[in-house]
Order: C-alpha cells, then structure tokens, then sequence
C-alpha cells in the first residue's frame, strides 16, 4: 500500500501526458497500485455487451485511472497545482496545507 498525496474529492491538476494542464475531481483512488480516477482526464473508449435484457450495448467513454505522480492538489488560493504538506494541530488532528502559500485546506 503506497501513501497517497490525494484523497477522493480533491480538485487535481494533471502534470503530464495528452490531458497536461486539465483540472478535474478525484473519482476513485487505488493506493495500492498508486492510481487515481480524474473527472474528465485520461477518457478511454470501452466496446461494452449488453448484459441484460434491455441494455444497450456499444462503445462508451470512460475515465482510465492514471498514476497519482501525475497529478497535484489544487490550492483554492493559489488556483492551480501546488505541493502539499501536513500539519498536525494541538488536538492531535491532521491537516494539510499549500506549500506556496500556507493557506489549510478544509478536509
């Protein structure tokens, strides 16, 4: 299991590949493989059967997860992808926040 810099949820900024610069939410991570699922970012085209009675079959666009290296939180302040640390409060509570600018990020 590998420690993962973004959770579900996050706004991202892809760093690299054909979607370089495209911001989207994180759908679904896969921290033992070190992969996230992007809104909008990386749509492959799957040929699907219908399973059912009444589903249709065909070619349909989905997301393909791509490695978590390639992405970077979002600061809300900063308004683009920024290297993120974590803080830990008098309460013992975890919290991260933009190595830019400081600004904490609401969890």
């Amino acid at each position: 299991m590998k420690k993962m810099h973004v959770k579900r949820g996050d706004t991202v900024e892809v760093l690299s590949g054909k979607d370089k610069g495209k911001q989207g939410k994180v759908i679904t991570v896969f921290p033992k493989a070190g992969r996230v699922i992007v809104e909008g970012v990386a749509i492959a085209k799957k040929h699907q059967k219908a399973r059912a009675q009444g589903q249709e079959s065909g070619i349909i666009h989905m997301e393909a997860p791509i490695d978590a290296s390639n992405v970077l939180r979002v600061c809300p302040k900063c308004k683009k992808g920024v290297r993120t640390g974590i803080n830990i409060l008098d309460g013992g509570a975890k919290v991260r926040y933009c190595k830019k600018c400081g600004e904490t990020f609401n969890d």
